[in-house]
């Protein structure tokens, strides 16, 4: 991408914000960086419909993950199929994600560490150590901290590991 094409890229495509997402998912992740644009030119407008210079392709990265952000049109949407999976180290890092993604999303979509941003991407929040308390040996273990889970929207770290240490 910004120097090197990475073998696999995620491509988001927006109606028209591709440009304006970039650039708000840069501000969330602190080891991020908006790399090539492109423009849409006269070619192909009764195509893509969009004015000659309107942002087309915007390339950023976030935590080394290369993205692509295209302004293709109303014609798809995101759903929750796709998400976008956080590991946190910490409940502070957990807040901090939750609130700056959740912030104009839809409230209606959080549920287990999971939300939906304000431009309709999914993302789950949740502890680096979820994978191991869930395939922990002992099934009680695993019930009671998928009990918990389901009770909730942001993740409480301390109420999964009272959960799971029983």
């Amino acid at each position: 991408m910004l120097n090197k094409i990475q073998k696999i890229s995620t491509n988001l495509w927006f109606d028209s914000q591709a440009e304006e997402a970039a650039h708000f998912y840069t501000t969330v992740f602190e080891n991020s960086k908006i790399g090539r644009m492109t423009r849409y030119g006269k070619e192909g407008y009764e195509i893509h419909g969009k004015p000659e210079g309107t942002v087309m392709n915007v390339e950023f990265q976030l935590e080394g993950q290369s993205f692509v952000a295209l302004n293709g049109g109303s014609q798809f949407k995101f759903n929750e199929s796709i998400s976008f999976i956080i590991h946190c180290e910490s409940q502070e890092e957990i807040d901090y994600y939750w609130e700056k993604l959740s912030e104009g999303g839809d409230e209606e979509a959080q549920v287990c560490g999971w939300l939906k941003d304000q431009f309709g991407i999914s993302w789950q929040i949740v502890p680096a150590n979820l994978p191991e308390m869930l395939s922990d040996p002992d099934p009680e273990k695993v019930n009671r901290v998928m009990q918990a889970l389901l009770q909730m929207k942001k993740i409480d770290i301390a109420t999964l590991k009272r959960a799971y240490e029983g």
